[in-house]
């Protein structure tokens, strides 16, 4: 995918180049989530990539039922908190995108959404990121939760946000409360359940 030596006109490796099947298969499927082996050993890549391939998997089972606005909308309403965990950016445009869905053609619809929605997935989460999504959560139960409680909260995502201790902790304490209190609208946010517990991807710090 990079970093492939390719020699100047006197014979000096560079490594700046693309292996010639990668490339192809890159240009050919340039949607398609693809990723280095070795980087794979880094935790936050394998996650990102591994969270890329589940919603890939769920966006084609949108692909798999017949054509509707509806359809994209309510995929996008599940996704919204995980795409804002990758880019601020691509939350905007995709928000507005659905929000003028009637406007455009079915399948201009479709085209546009899953080009944003896996380059909105291939830009890198940060604790940054993550740490303002989690503090979007936490406003859904300003009007349930005791000063105690959301001081607590406020600091797991601070030691979180500092890189102390791994996403799973502020993820499992908010999911507590999703189930307490009864969030329907939380309850469906893939964000919260993006990859199946067991793979343990947000057991790193």
């Amino acid at each position: 995918m990079e970093r492939v030596k390719v020699y100047n006109e006197k014979g000096m490796p560079v490594k700046k180049g693309v292996g010639m099947f990668a490339k192809i298969f890159m240009d050919h499927f340039p949607l398609l989530p693809v990723e280095e082996e070795g980087r794979l050993h880094d935790p936050g890549l394998r996650e990102n990539f591994v969270e890329r391939i589940f919603t890939l998997k769920r966006w084609r089972e949108v692909l798999g039922k017949k054509e509707s606005r509806g359809n994209v909308v309510d995929f996008h309403t599940r996704h919204k908190l995980l795409i804002l965990s990758h880019s601020s950016k691509h939350y905007q445009i995709m928000g507005k995108l659905v929000a003028k869905a009637k406007d455009l053609p079915l399948k201009e619809l479709y085209q546009k959404y899953q080009t944003l929605l896996m380059e909105s997935l291939y830009l890198k989460t940060s604790p940054k990121k993550n740490a303002n999504v989690l503090q979007h959560l936490m406003g859904y139960f300003k009007d349930q939760l005791s000063s105690d409680e959301k001081k607590e909260l406020l600091e797991v995502i601070d030691h979180y946000r500092q890189e102390y201790i791994p996403l799973i902790v502020p993820i499992t304490l908010i999911q507590h409360y999703v189930r307490k209190y009864d969030q329907p609208y939380l309850k469906q946010q893939v964000y919260l359940n993006p990859h199946p517990l067991e793979l343990q991807l947000r057991n790193h710090v």
